[in-house]
């Protein structure tokens, strides 16, 4: 099976086969006789090894797409149809497949998940995709009761088949993992792919000066390769991963199986250099894509775990501290990269509590918004709409969504306790959306499109952006307790917005929104959300209301957009079945 070492030509991977019973793939046991006239019992299970490891009589690992001993050798990596039919079958059962290990690197077996849990599409076939949640916020009545989740054996990050996939030695050091890097060419446009997607949604990267380690990486010879950072290594692996996330390719299994083989070498990289003892900035920009990844691989709850361990990290690096306190002697680009990155970091926390509805880590800081430096910004471009200005409007966001949605929501508690507490709450937002520049205010439709034409980094930004406020603003007004019943008002006209947002995303770059998985899931809430007020109408609104048939019709899109994808995606399947009931 080809793997990212065999793409230096081209991204051409081979379709996964059909999934079979092991219990029809078992031959028969011949038998033969020796020249004592002792009877021979012939081998009476079929190689899972490799056909080159087979033929060279060495020890296989079996990992998928490529073996350890392969990936030394430099060769490529096959199977036999027969060992790629068993192997399809382990995985859609939750079978771990045995691996030649030494004995003192042997880990216990994984729990066998039971069958009866699994979902089965129309044709009778076991879904690729993870089953759903069985978190305890499960019972939330719109975001994790109908999302499937991760697989359940995958609980342990660090050890399970996803995502971190096991096909290195404990000897094989950073040399082992810059022997799998792609051709310089391919490497490139999958560079340009994360900046050109990826970027202008988390800016914390500063292009230039990564372009200028990027390019003294690779002007290096290969010896001398193998003992640079390793922190950089593994950073330039996550975004070749995040790049293949969003490229093009003839089928999604070929394209999860390279991403999740980039990913699972970044984070031997990062084993590599110590990161959980000695954390640096390079570290944890790349934990930050990294958790990114495994949300958009549809590993929620394996991107929760790894994302308490990155807080961590920032915390001990410092990053939530003023800069100017914890390296008072560093230059200013350095102070300014770790102001990025605590946002990044205060971002990611943020939005991930919304949508699990689980508390937040990112609380304690003293970094100030107002030493952001803008001085390499051109303030009269776009009106003032930049990358500092676009870091400025989320940290403000993320403010007030820490204080006043995230605490209360994973504590089920109340957002508002009374409906004069609600109306200071939604002044609140409104005062701090005034605060964005104009561009990012421009909302709808034919804006966005004009801004696109001229500035497709302006329109992601101003699309996430609008997305996660009229999301916040949904839940402050559909909040309901003993002491007030929902807005209904404002509830739809916030997840109109709030679900238009991706339709125009969808619009625009339809591809990009098939891949980012938390923009997905906010629309699939909030699309949940008004499908519970249609089939709840209260007394007195009328099924010709304006704002009733504009629900409806934001409803009805937005299944369509899911059945797009229905036939291939049990997630996209589900979610349609949900929204139509």
């Amino acid at each position: 099976m080809p793997t990212p070492m065999d793409r230096k030509e081209a991204i051409n991977l081979p379709e996964s086969n059909q999934t079979k019973p092991e219990s029809a793939l078992s031959p028969e046991t011949p038998t033969s006789l020796d020249p004592s006239g002792k009877q021979i019992r012939k081998r009476n299970k079929p190689s899972l090894s490799c056909e080159a490891c087979t033929v060279k009589k060495t020890k296989c690992d079996r990992g998928r797409p490529r073996c350890l001993a392969c990936a030394k050798r430099r060769s490529q990596c096959q199977y036999s149809q027969l060992a790629d039919l068993i192997e399809e079958s382990h995985r859609a059962l939750g079978i771990e497949s045995p691996r030649k290990k030494p004995k003192q690197q042997q880990q216990p077996q994984a729990r066998t998940a039971n069958p009866a849990t699994i979902h089965t599409s129309q044709d009778g076939k076991p879904p690729v995709e993870r089953r759903q949640s069985r978190s305890s916020t499960g019972s939330s009545p719109m975001l994790l009761s109908n999302m499937p989740f991760s697989h359940p054996t995958a609980s342990n990050i660090f050890k399970a088949e996803h995502p971190f996939s096991n096909y290195w030695t404990l000897a094989g050091g950073l040399a082992e993992v810059v022997e799998v890097l792609p051709s310089k060419d391919q490497s490139d446009i999958l560079i340009a792919k994360y900046f050109d997607v990826v970027d202008p949604i988390y800016p914390m990267i500063e292009q230039a000066s990564f372009r200028q380690d990027y390019e003294h990486v690779w002007s290096m010879p290969q010896e001398e390769r193998k003992h640079t950072d390793g922190s950089l290594i593994a950073l330039i692996f996550v975004m070749l991963a995040m790049g293949t996330q969003f490229v093009l390719l003839p089928s999604p299994d070929q394209k999860e199986q390279t991403a999740e083989f980039y990913v699972s070498a970044s984070h031997q990289a990062l084993r590599m250099s110590s990161y959980l003892s000695r954390p640096s900035l390079r570290s944890i920009q790349t934990m930050v894509l990294i958790t990114y990844f495994l949300m958009n691989d549809n590993h929620s709850s394996d991107a929760y775990c790894f994302a308490g361990i990155l807080i961590r990290q920032a915390y001990a690096l410092g990053l939530n501290r003023d800069p100017s306190l914890v390296v008072p002697n560093a230059y200013a680009f350095e102070m300014q990269q770790r102001r990025k990155l605590w946002q990044a970091v205060f971002l990611q926390d943020t939005f991930f509590t919304i949508i699990l509805k689980l508390p937040p880590t990112a609380t304690h800081t003293d970094v100030r918004l107002e030493d952001l430096d803008e001085r390499d910004q051109d303030p009269n471009e776009n009106a003032g709409a930049n990358d500092i200005s676009y870091i400025r409007c989320f940290w403000t966001l993320c403010n007030i969504c820490q204080s006043s949605l995230c605490t209360p929501r994973s504590l089920s508690l109340p957002i508002s306790s009374t409906p004069a507490a609600r109306s200071r709450l939604v002044a609140a937002f409104h005062r701090v959306y005034t605060s964005f520049p104009l561009p990012f205010r421009t909302f709808n439709e034919s804006a966005i499109c004009d801004l696109a034409r001229h500035s497709k980094r302006l329109a992601r930004q101003t699309l996430f952006l609008s997305s996660n406020y009229y999301h916040c603003l949904m839940l402050v007004y559909a909040d309901e307790n003993e002491e007030m019943t929902l807005d209904l008002e404002g509830t739809l006209n916030s997840a109109h917005e709030a679900v238009n947002s991706f339709f125009l995303l969808h619009t625009l770059f339809q591809a990009e929104a098939r891949v980012w998985f938390h923009f997905q899931h906010r629309a699939f809430s909030e699309a949940l959300v008004i499908a519970e007020l249609i089939k709840n109408k209260p007394e007195g609104f009328s099924s010709m209301d304006p704002l009733y048939m504009r629900a409806k019709n934001d409803l009805l899109r937005m299944i369509g957009i899911l059945q797009l994808s229905s036939e291939i995606d049990v997630v996209s399947r589900t979610r349609v079945g949900v929204l139509s009931n």
